[in-house]
């Protein structure tokens, strides 16, 4: 069996730069966890804080990696799909989408323009998986890009159908009539009381 060759530290950072976790990494490179692992703790990390590239890279709380990649559930066999080998209508298209992200496939950005920040209420990019020649269950590496929003509504075509534009840009006044405030005769009292009695303070208070 040949011995496994020896990874370059320009190899482990292309594969972190593309990946959000170390096993990813290792996928994303085609070498064994533990082969990954030997090389990534011989080189420094780009970061502060950090002894090497593997401990930089940790990430234990799955940060940017969607739960169904964790779990133990029935997950797109993504070579085989990007390889036109099995039919990918068996799966769900944002897990495809999501896996292809998360082990390096397809960089997490706008292919057109390199959009990519993410939402803060759930750490999500908007892109839209957008297939070339317009067949969608073609996957193949160069059939397939991601767009953000703008360029594909440029690109390709709307985004929402007429309808949804409607309600989202459909515009209601919340207070279509005047609210008539009156005052009882118990406050009424109460007021001049207090020593307003003014009919233009009165009215005044009437209208708060």
């Amino acid at each position: 069996m040949p011995k496994a060759k020896p990874l370059s530290a320009e190899q482990i950072r292309a594969a972190v730069n593309k990946t959000k976790s170390n096993r990813a990494a290792a996928r994303y490179l085609g070498v064994s966890y533990i082969h990954y692992k030997k090389w990534a703790k011989n080189y420094d990390a780009t970061e502060e804080g950090y002894e090497n590239i593997f401990e930089q890279h940790k990430n234990q709380s799955g940060k940017g990696i969607p739960k169904f990649l964790n779990g133990g559930k029935k997950t797109p066999a993504i070579v085989d799909i990007i390889e036109g080998r099995i039919d990918p209508s068996h799966f769900d298209a944002a897990k495809i989408k999501d896996k292809l992200i998360a082990e390096g496939y397809l960089d997490e950005c706008c292919s057109n323009c390199k959009f990519s920040e993410r939402r803060v209420l759930d750490y999500k990019v908007p892109l839209i998986m957008n297939f070339k020649d317009g067949e969608k269950k073609n996957y193949k590496l160069d059939n397939v890009e991601l767009l953000c929003y703008n360029c594909y509504f440029l690109q390709v075509g709307n985004i929402f159908s007429d309808r949804q534009i409607q309600g989202m840009e459909e515009h209601k006044t919340v207070y279509e009539s005047k609210v008539d405030w009156k005052i009882d005769d118990y406050h009424l009292q109460r007021l001049k009381e207090l020593g307003l009695e003014d009919d233009n303070e009165l009215d005044l208070i009437s209208r708060i």
